[in-house]
């Protein structure tokens, strides 16, 4: 009787368990009967503010919540209209007109016009944060003129041959919301920072910052939706390790991730539930050197570090989902060269350039700061320990949490010996990458190299400014040939881009010019 009571109590469990997993393939949340996204993350978004911040977790609310004159899609990229239904620009590139769509209104019912995108190009000017490094030395408020309330006119400086390139990085905020929370005259950045005005196909709900951060569905959207089953909401939940956030999607409690490992994500591709996307991006990854303090000012501590690296490691780590850089510009980007002087580990080199510097046996410690939880990078600092043990260089990790990291690479003083940085060309022209390497760059987390080369300089601006291709192509080749003569990094590699989600979630589109684990989420819907 015992026994019976045993192997019932075993059935009963069995079909508990069969129940439980036959349906976590319907992972999504339904409130309503409206289907929720849920996506899962590392890195959360301190600051959306447009004219304030970006990075990937950033924009990927951002544009959710925002909406610009153009916009990016497809691979390769293409500008398609979005606020701005035409434009045209005058022979000598210096005046461009955009006409705006007519049904475009903010979430509070309030008219896109032209006088919202002059103030709104004006604001991101005025506080030279954010996106203002792509247009403020071609554009300043008084080339902007509003012609008539869906005509305006943007008169450059000087011609910019990547001007319209750079708009899907400009949104378009509601001057009279942003203005009504603003402090004295911060121009609304502290409400800002947590706070939309936009016009974007969702809306802000729950926000708790580190936690998760929750958009609504603006069902209504002026520009309508491409599917009818869109998704009607949008979680982004912040999960640390990479362990949790593969358990969190096998087990259904997310329906998307990017974070995972290599070994991760190869894992859950076998899952009957799951789907691994994988393409080749224009996303570097680098060990940025602070090239005005500490050992690493020496440029031949700098290149010690640069032949002693492990390079095909990377592609291990990846598990063969990657390339190797042999350019400060990704491979198949305009403009891009192979360098004739690419580092490989070269252990004799090393040491003599070691030697050069003063310490033939090494004798010091630099530090290594990493994104916390992003288990590649930490393989990657082990690789490095590895390879400077064998140079008499000790190696101290530091894992911290992205922002942390931000904040410690924005000054000369802080910033460390070496960081992990990923970038993304986000327009496809050279200048984007190119301008990483100029001062103006300093304080931001691509610049944490604090690179300086007056001649260099001199050639990113020249190459900024000309108007034809030929005269940029050969600037920006002699631009890509000196910066790695001066070795301000380890240039590691161009890794693929990679996302999972649960069988059920439709919609997805990669974009190069998206930054590393960024995705549109308008497109998405979820099909039962």
């Amino acid at each position: 009787m015992e026994w019976k009571k045993f192997f019932r109590g075993v059935f009963i469990l069995f079909l508990i368990l069969l129940f439980v997993s036959g349906t976590s393939s319907e992972a999504y949340e339904k409130r309503d009967g409206k289907k929720i996204f849920v996506y899962g993350e590392r890195q959360p978004a301190p600051n959306i503010d447009p004219s304030q911040h970006y990075d990937w977790s950033t924009r990927m609310l951002q544009q959710a919540l925002y909406d610009a004159l153009l916009k990016y899609v497809g691979n390769p990229p293409k500008l398609i209209p979005w606020l701005a239904k035409s434009w045209k620009k005058s022979a000598d590139g210096k005046k461009w007109t955009f006409e705006l769509v007519r049904n475009a209104k903010f979430h509070n019912g309030d008219p896109v016009t032209a006088h919202a995108v002059k103030w709104s190009f004006e604001r991101t000017l005025a506080l030279k944060k954010g996106p203002a490094w792509m247009l403020m030395d071609f554009l300043d408020k008084d080339g902007i003129k509003v012609i008539d309330d869906y005509t305006i006119e943007f008169n450059l400086k000087s011609p910019y041959a990547a001007f319209e390139m750079a708009l899907p990085w400009w949104y378009v905020m509601n001057p009279k919301v942003v203005m009504a929370n603003a402090k004295g005259d911060d121009y609304g950045q502290e409400w800002m920072k947590s706070n939309s005005a936009g016009s974007g196909p969702f809306r802000q709900k729950r926000w708790e910052h580190g936690v998760l951060y929750e958009l609504e569905a603006v069902e209504d959207y002026w520009r309508g939706w491409e599917n009818p089953k869109h998704i009607n909401g949008f979680i982004y939940k912040i999960i640390r390790e990479s362990s949790s956030l593969r358990m969190a999607l096998e087990k259904g409690e997310v329906d998307g991730v990017s974070g995972l490992s290599s070994e991760d994500f190869d894992a859950v591709a076998k899952h009957p539930q799951i789907y691994v996307t994988n393409d080749p991006g224009w996303t570097t990854f680098g060990l940025k050197m602070n090239t005005q303090k500490g050992y690493t000012k020496d440029i031949n501590i700098r290149k010690a570090i640069c032949y002693a690296f492990d390079y095909p490691s990377l592609i291990k780590i990846y598990n063969g989902n990657a390339i190797l850089e042999d350019s400060p510009f990704p491979k198949g980007m305009k403009g891009y060269i192979p360098c004739p002087n690419v580092y490989r580990q070269d252990m004799k080199k090393a040491k003599e350039y070691l030697a050069k510097a003063g310490y033939p046996n090494g004798g010091f410690e630099l530090e290594y700061v990493y994104v916390q939880g992003l288990e590649e990078e930490r393989l990657i600092g082990l690789v490095l320990l590895d390879n400077l043990a064998k140079l008499g260089i000790k190696l101290k990790m530091v894992p911290l949490v992205w922002p942390n990291m931000v904040a410690r690479g924005s000054k000369i003083e802080t910033s460390p010996d070496l960081m992990a940085v990923f970038t993304t060309p986000i327009m496809d022209d050279p200048d984007v990458v190119a301008i990483q390497y100029h001062k103006v760059s300093w304080g931001k987390y691509y610049g944490s190299h604090f690179y300086q080369n007056e001649k260099v300089w001199e050639m990113i601006e020249k190459a900024r400014f000309a108007v034809d291709w030929p005269t940029r192509q050969k600037l920006y080749e002699q631009i890509q040939i000196q910066i790695m003569e001066d070795a301000p990094e380890v240039f590691g590699m161009l890794y693929n881009r990679r996302w999972a989600f649960r069988k059920h979630v439709k919609g997805f589109h990669f974009s190069p010019v998206r930054f590393t684990s960024e995705i549109d989420i308008y497109p998405l819907y979820i099909e039962d």
